[in-house]
């Protein structure tokens, strides 16, 4: 073993939580060191959130061209140029890298490029290009992420299946691309594609779309997709896979349905990051798939060791690991900011967007607690017809015994948006009365919530 340098702090991961925390200590004065196997800034910017939404507006825009009509502008021949598109998302994410680098130059911590795995407690062993060093840190954080899990399919692997990393960099468009998972990286590329001009067919083993959500939600989905073309394959399960992705596969479900596609793309999970990187001789414990154990404050089973983002089991959006950034940053000042007592919103990028903050009707069902429902149809809003944009609806629960908003969801543009306004009020423990009788400037999609919340039912007449 190499002599070791010592850090005050030591990431092992250079993604939100890891890369925020790197920078903050650093310009406090302690000594950083990022350890990150090269993807500069994380996976967000650099193959997920950032390149995907990216190349989903690509998307959007040609499904706007190709519909001009209805807005009075004629547009002949509308065709989608990927190579374009692609290019177009690799400037954004270069831009984003980029940014991120002189971020961490101005900082001052040390970003050490290379493949990392724990060789005893709070020390890893790094090979750079360079050669190999080895790291101590009197404290350590784990931020190592996850990656798209490819399930045991027969015939899966060996059809060398894409995921949303490689669909992202593809060079020709699919001429049909056969989706495995129906979560929210298939709905979301499983669109933009289509809208690119693919014929797409997402195979789901659920009953219906985004399970998680109300079933009301699931069936809105279900239909935007099939209208766009979209083919969607439910309670599709024991699957066989033959034929080899980018020239011709098949899938095969149990009850005997056939998908023919020209490649075939896995979107039905992700794993942890974990697998061979010395975690046993860190003295870190995982759970049974594989997940790193972490306390509400994100402390692991190792002394001076925290996780962070996803390979801690944090939900796997980029603000819960910023979150996590701020609880490890409370915990390290003697605060008490905890893992438990936080509410998580989040947003599926198809069009229109969905977007949800707290319990649904599903959740508030499961617990026995009775609750007060407003639903409102985007179509009777203004701002929504004169932008064409009528499909969805937004729906709120309110506590059946106080004027409490305990959750919201929305289909609909601009979902993001409104919910985060939602959010507040939650935050600030106002009640629904005042988003009902808030003055909202018209015509916006927000002064929505207005009438959304007027329709919530007396107490009287609770769920």
């Amino acid at each position: 073993m190499t002599k070791a340098e010592n850090y005050d702090i030591l990431i092992f991961g250079g993604g939100k939580a890891g890369k925020t925390l790197a920078m903050d200590q650093a310009k406090a004065g302690k000594k950083v060191a990022v350890v990150e196997a090269g993807m500069i800034g994380g996976s967000c910017i650099n193959v997920a959130c950032i390149p995907s939404k990216t190349l989903i507006r690509s998307a959007e825009i040609t499904h706007l061209a190709r519909n001009m009509g209805e807005f009075g502008v004629v547009a002949d021949n509308v065709r989608s140029n990927l190579e374009h598109a692609r290019d177009r998302t690799a400037r954004v994410v270069a831009e984003m890298v980029a940014t991120n680098q002189a971020g961490f130059n101005a900082s001052g911590f040390d970003l050490i490029l290379g493949r990392g795995s724990f060789v005893g407690p709070k020390t890893i062993e790094v090979r750079t290009e360079s050669g190999v060093r080895t790291l101590t840190g009197d404290q350590v954080f784990v931020n190592l992420g996850t990656s798209a899990d490819v399930p045991n399919i027969p015939g899966l692997r060996e059809s060398s299946p894409i995921t949303h990393v490689e669909a992202l960099q593809l060079g020709d468009l699919p001429t049909r691309l056969v989706i495995v998972g129906g979560g929210y990286i298939g709905m979301e590329l499983g669109q933009a594609f289509r809208r690119l001009g693919a014929e797409v067919v997402i195979i789901e083993r659920a009953a219906r779309l985004a399970p998680r959500e109300d079933a009301d939600v699931g069936e809105a989905i279900l239909k935007i997709l099939s209208d766009e073309g979209v083919e969607v394959a439910l309670s599709a399960f024991d699957l066989q896979v033959s034929g080899r992705s980018g020239e011709s596969v098949t899938v095969r479900s149990a009850d005997g349905r056939t998908f023919e596609g020209s490649h075939i793309m896995v979107a039905s999970g992700r794993k942890p990051n974990t697998s061979e990187i010395g975690l046993d001789l860190a003295g870190i414990e995982t759970d049974e798939r594989g997940f790193i154990k972490v306390d509400g404050q994100l402390r692991t089973s190792a002394p001076g060791v925290w996780a962070m983002g996803e390979v801690a089991g944090t939900p796997m959006f980029t603000h819960a690991s910023l979150d996590d950034y701020r609880i490890v940053k409370s915990t390290m000042a003697g605060g008490t900011r905890n893992t438990s007592d936080r509410t998580i919103p989040y947003c599926v990028f198809i069009d229109p967007e969905f977007a949800r903050i707290g319990r649904n009707e599903g959740d508030l069902n499961k617990e026995g607690i009775p609750y007060r429902l407003a639903k409102l149809p985007m179509d009777v809003i203004p701002r929504a017809r004169t932008l064409s944009h009528r499909k969805g609806f937004m729906k709120a629960v309110v506590a059946a015994d106080s004027d409490r908003v305990l959750g919201f969801s929305m289909l609909g543009i601009n979902a993001g948006e409104v919910m985060s306004v939602v959010q507040i009020a939650i935050l600030a423990e106002l009640p629904f009365t005042s988003l009902r009788d808030g003055i909202f400037a018209h015509p916006t999609i927000t002064e929505g919530l207005n009438m959304l919340f007027a329709n919530v039912s007396a107490p009287s007449q609770a769920v």
